[in-house]
């Protein structure tokens, strides 16, 4: 992936549409069928949901095979953009998660959420939050006019302290939240839906690029794109199934979950869009910098909450709602960055000599 913009297929600019559909069928189908869902929900392993995790690395692998961890030497070129960008995701957005979901959920809204379940919800929350966007970010990049090659090192980067970080990270702000952390599981998900996905994608891209050039990866990224689109789809079409009756029965919580999601996607958004116009970074880099840093992992933190608190657990129902408000979200992120273009250019050239 280069600094040429990339061409958007059906699914991709539609994407919204897709994502309408299966919520709305998976959420039905889930309320009409809960026994087959039930069934479904029951095929674990090590406590694992299998149909989740196969999913998820039909969705994963694909997506990771972009990233060009090479690119990580580029990170001197847009050290302003990256360095906002990582403040955010690994210095802000978690712990903001944090406060604003004890804020409402433990105090504004806990008359009305059910109260043993109030801390599956906060783990949910701060699993969402935890991991920035590996795959959607390339998408909201383009819409947006970003600089591509940022857009590559800023996600190699991401990733790679993902491995390290985002086990610890979650152990800490469960452990701040007082809720117990199953350590095994934890390191397990870690392992399953990070270290293992990350490892086959940079061995599957070398053997590629060394037996083909980059037009045979170029070739091969291109057949597996509606592979893992198709994979992120089914996914969404499962996990909403999984929750169908919850999503119908209880409304409200649901409404009351997508609060703090909604308050800390658009606080991180825009301390990282101001934050890159005060260092005088470029448009084209602060707008996918503000989108890489309010946008989260979501298909890694609901295969994390499943795989730690059970598919029908208020941790996997929050981090649902995260999938449920994501892209209608980051599309309005996308339009915010897009029409304030000319008033953040407006900085740079008071700036000029």
């Amino acid at each position: 992936m280069t600094g040429q913009v990339v061409r958007m297929g059906l699914f991709e600019r539609y994407l919204s549409v897709w994502v309408a559909l299966c919520i709305l069928a998976g959420t039905l189908l889930g309320h009409l069928f809960p026994a087959a869902f039930a069934r479904l929900g029951g095929m674990e392993l090590a406590k694992v949901n299998l149909p989740v995790a196969v999913l998820v690395w039909l969705m994963i692998i694909p997506m990771l095979l972009k990233v060009d961890f090479g690119a990580m030497r580029q990170v001197g070129q847009h050290w302003r953009g990256i360095g906002v960008t990582v403040f955010i995701n690994w210095a802000v957005k978690p712990f903001s998660m944090a406060l604003l979901g004890g804020v409402f959920l433990r105090h504004l809204f806990a008359a009305w959420l059910p109260a043993e379940q109030i801390d599956s919800y906060m783990a949910g929350l701060i699993l969402l939050a935890a991991a920035p966007c590996t795959a959607m970010v390339f998408v909201w990049s383009n819409l947006c006019r970003g600089d591509a090659n940022f857009t590559l090192s800023q996600v190699a980067l991401n990733d790679a302290i993902m491995v390290l970080a985002f086990a610890p990270l979650v152990a800490l702000l469960l452990g701040i939240s007082a809720i117990s952390v199953p350590w095994a599981t934890l390191i397990f998900s870690v392992a399953l839906y990070i270290l293992l996905p990350v490892a086959i994608a940079v061995l599957l891209r070398r053997w590629l690029l060394r037996s083909g050039g980059q037009a045979r990866l170029d070739n091969v990224l291109e057949r597996l794109g509606p592979l893992s689109l198709t994979a992120l789809l089914a996914t969404l079409l499962l996990l909403f199934g999984f929750q169908g009756r919850q999503i119908i029965e209880q409304p409200l919580i649901i409404a009351l979950l997508a609060v703090p999601i909604l308050l800390q996607v658009y606080f991180n958004a825009g301390l990282a869009y101001l934050l890159n116009r005060k260092l005088g970074v470029a448009h084209c880099v602060a707008g996918p910098s503000a989108l890489i840093g309010a946008s989260n992992f979501f298909e890694l933190a609901v295969a994390t909450a499943v795989s730690l608190f059970g598919v029908h657990s208020g941790a996997a129902l929050a981090t649902v709602v995260g999938v449920l408000i994501e892209v209608p979200v980051m599309l309005s992120v996308v339009y915010l960055v897009n029409r304030s273009q000319h008033w953040y250019q407006a900085a740079q050239d008071r700036a000029a000599p």
